[in-house]
């Protein structure tokens, strides 16, 4: 008998994942939990890519959770997913349905499989302000500075990720009674779809052209209109980032389509590397090539849901 408790469909964004994990969801009685960072927001649909019509399938509604959880305008991180998470993970276990999580959001998903509990330790705005002024050796060194046992999840890749893994470190040398809350153990099975990446950037663009057509602009100028700040809609990502040039006339539609589009295909390379990273973290991920032929994608997933899970 098995003992997976988790199946996780991930890839870049619009690799069809929301399509084949509803399809599992449909054969093994399982429930979706959204591991994407926005799709939490209500009225936040197109540029998001929420796409609720593909949890209708043959007329059965599949259960989804923490998507339309948080109005627009607030904030949500890492933490506050993993909580929610949690909750869903047990609320679904408990109805002996199948937890299935699936999204592009690669921290989100990487910080429940590494128990990153770290990720409750606050900002420390003055910290941060100081280490600004160092380089990236210096940041090192100074992280360096610190015990082994207070780094050993530290991530060296970038400025950004060298001041964090200080700020924790700090944290937990002046803070030696932390205590992290006690999770469920995740066995999870982990699914990842991936596309070449010249299929990837036609799947990209032509999707890209059919949210503008079904009303993206118009959904962030109803943002805007309903009190959501520029500021925080540029937070929110790409999509929104240029739609609100567009609207301020910084950017013509020709050349909206053309920077959103150069630049979602450069998000989506970032998506990669990522999940490339976590494989390096120790992270199994049985990759299936989103081909055009649909059933033999899901054939494959069957085949190692069915082996992993009964």
């Amino acid at each position: 008998m098995s003992d997976k408790n988790l199946l996780i469909v991930l890839g870049s964004t619009a690799v069809g994942k929301t399509k084949l994990a509803v399809q599992l969801a449909k054969d093994f009685d399982g429930e979706i939990i959204s591991a994407d960072s926005r799709q939490v927001f209500k009225g936040m649909d197109i540029g998001t890519g929420k796409d609720l019509s593909e949890y209708l399938l043959d007329n059965f509604h599949i259960p989804y959770h923490l998507i339309d959880i948080k109005k627009a305008g607030e904030r949500y991180q890492v933490n506050a997913f993993k909580e929610d998470f949690y909750q869903s993970f047990q609320e679904i276990t408990d109805r002996a349905k199948l937890p299935i999580l699936c999204g592009g959001t690669g921290m989100y998903i990487h910080s429940l499989l590494q128990n990153h509990e770290l990720t409750a330790i606050p900002v420390n705005e003055a910290l941060r302000g100081e280490l600004a002024l160092l380089d990236r050796q210096q940041l090192r060194q100074r992280l360096d500075s610190f015990p082994s046992e207070l780094r050993k999840q530290a991530d060296y890749s970038s400025a950004k990720r060298l001041i964090r893994a200080i700020e924790i470190a700090q944290f937990l040398h002046e803070n030696e009674d932390f205590v992290t809350t006690e999770r469920p153990q995740l066995k999870p099975l982990v699914i990842g779809l991936y596309n070449d990446v010249e299929k990837r950037r036609a799947k990209i663009l032509s999707r890209l052209e059919e949210r503008l057509s079904n009303g993206l602009i118009d959904e962030v100028q109803s943002l805007l209109s309903k009190g959501v700040s520029e500021e925080i809609l540029i937070f929110y990502g790409l999509e929104y980032k240029f739609v609100v040039a567009y609207l301020k006339n910084e950017l013509n539609l020709a050349t909206l389509k053309e920077r959103l589009g150069t630049a979602i295909c450069q998000f989506a390379k970032r998506q990669m590397t990522f999940f490339r990273k976590m494989e390096k973290d120790g992270v199994q991920i049985n990759w299936i090539e989103a081909g055009e032929d649909k059933q033999a994608i899901k054939s494959k997933a069957v085949d190692l849901v069915k082996r992993n899970f009964t």
